[in-house]
């Protein structure tokens, strides 16, 4: 029998538990993908803590972003697909849908295929970060040609994927980090300025960075009172595109910076238009053809066997990485 990962109480990584688990055939919808790789993603670690948007129904799977060949088609599923090497676009329950394991079924409309060129580790490192930073920054955000735009936790793999979008586009990466040893490494991926905001005053060095304009777009992840500093940080005009909640606080609206720059600040996910077939078509597409030419490359910081599941997520907890964290699977 394939073995998946499942935990039985909420906590952290130690309470993932591999198991053996009867074949499953997808059903309606659905298909079957022999796994290869997993990408990490926040969203598992704040899942089995209990701190998602989904609480999960114990026990419960979890993973988001696999990389696989796909095995069985369910009805109404194009039976060509057999046979294919895919990766999942995250943005279904992982209650139903959890693909951490040697098997995983999911929902068809998820997977894409990824360049021939890539390896699967490669290939589950695509789509949480690339259609993540690409749904705020170009599709909602519309950056232009030498706006300023700030991303903050930039060493993330989607922090890394939105610098890579904002120098495709001709606009200027302003990274944030909280510590400086991190600061070289953003700089050589492709980062224009880097900030540590917890040895730097983000709000002076944006200022000086940007010549008193700010930011019209700041993309951020961790929410909080951390966001009275981006007020400051923003341009007259500007939007705050809110895409986690990494500091587990309350959010507040900072209603008189925002009164002041005509500010808006906005809650946003990947699955906003991952179930909108044109529009993810053309994410897709955008991605896809950067990837092929070489202006955009997911960076792996570490990889761990299947047997090492939960010193995976362990190192996601750490917040040592930069880029993204993998699991390959025997």
């Amino acid at each position: 029998m394939p073995k998946i990962i499942r935990f039985h109480q909420l906590g952290g990584p130690e309470n993932l538990i591999i198991e053996e688990a009867p074949t499953q055939q997808p059903g309606t919808g659905e298909l079957r993908l022999r796994v290869e790789a997993v990408g990490l993603n926040r969203a598992e670690s704040m899942y089995m803590h209990g701190r998602y948007f989904e609480q999960p129904q114990l026990p419960s799977r979890i993973g988001y972003e696999v990389a696989g060949v796909v095995e069985a088609v369910g009805t109404g599923v194009d039976a060509k697909l057999v046979g294919q090497r895919v990766s999942t676009v995250p943005g279904f329950s992982q209650n139903r849908y959890g693909a951490l394991g040697e098997e995983a079924i999911v929902p068809a409309y998820s997977v894409q295929p990824y360049p021939a060129q890539f390896t699967p580790a490669q290939g589950t490192a695509i789509w949480m970060q690339y259609l993540t930073a690409y749904g705020a920054l170009k599709l909602y955000g519309k950056i232009q040609p030498g706006e300023f735009v700030l991303i903050t936790a930039a060493s993330s793999s989607v922090g890394l994927a939105a610098i890579q979008i904002v120098k495709a586009e001709g606009a200027i990466a302003i990274a944030t980090t909280r510590h400086s040893n991190k600061k070289k490494e953003l700089l050589d991926l492709g980062a224009d300025h880097v900030i540590a905001t917890e040895e730097e005053d983000i709000v002076e060095r944006v200022k000086a960075i940007t010549g008193g304009k700010g930011a019209r777009v700041i993309f951020d992840p961790i929410a909080g009172s951390f966001v009275e500093k981006l007020a400051e940080c923003a341009a007259p005009g500007g939007i705050i595109f809110e895409y986690g909640a990494l500091s587990l606080e309350p959010t507040p609206f900072p209603l008189l910076t925002a009164m002041t720059r005509a500010l808006s600040m906005r809650a946003y996910t990947l699955m906003e238009f991952t179930q909108n077939p044109p529009v993810l078509e053309e994410a897709v597409r955008y991605v896809t053809e950067r990837l092929q030419n070489g202006r955009f490359a997911p960076k792996i910081a570490k990889t761990f066997p299947f047997s090492q599941s939960v010193e995976a997520y362990q190192y996601l907890e750490s917040n040592q990485q930069i880029g993204k964290i993998i699991i390959t699977v025997p």
